[in-house]
């Protein structure tokens, strides 16, 4: 395998780290479910369990539930 090499300091490097072209991701980044956003069913399941977390919350008669080891 033939390639060209490309040697960075670690200077630089560090840098580039800082930079705001680092901060943001690239234009052209496709939008694929579950890796470069959150997949859909995952922002289905993150409103339920909001959605239940803030019924239990709002229903003061009822006993907490213990939670199995």
């Amino acid at each position: 395998l033939a390639g060209t090499r490309i040697i960075c300091d670690r200077k630089f490097l560090l840098e580039c780290k800082n930079s705001p072209v680092a901060r943001t991701p690239p234009c052209c980044l496709p939008q694929t479910p579950g890796v470069t956003s959150l997949a859909q069913s995952s922002l289905v399941k993150l409103e339920e369990l909001k959605e239940r977390n803030e019924s239990e919350e709002a229903v003061p008669g009822e006993q907490p539930r213990a939670v199995a080891p």
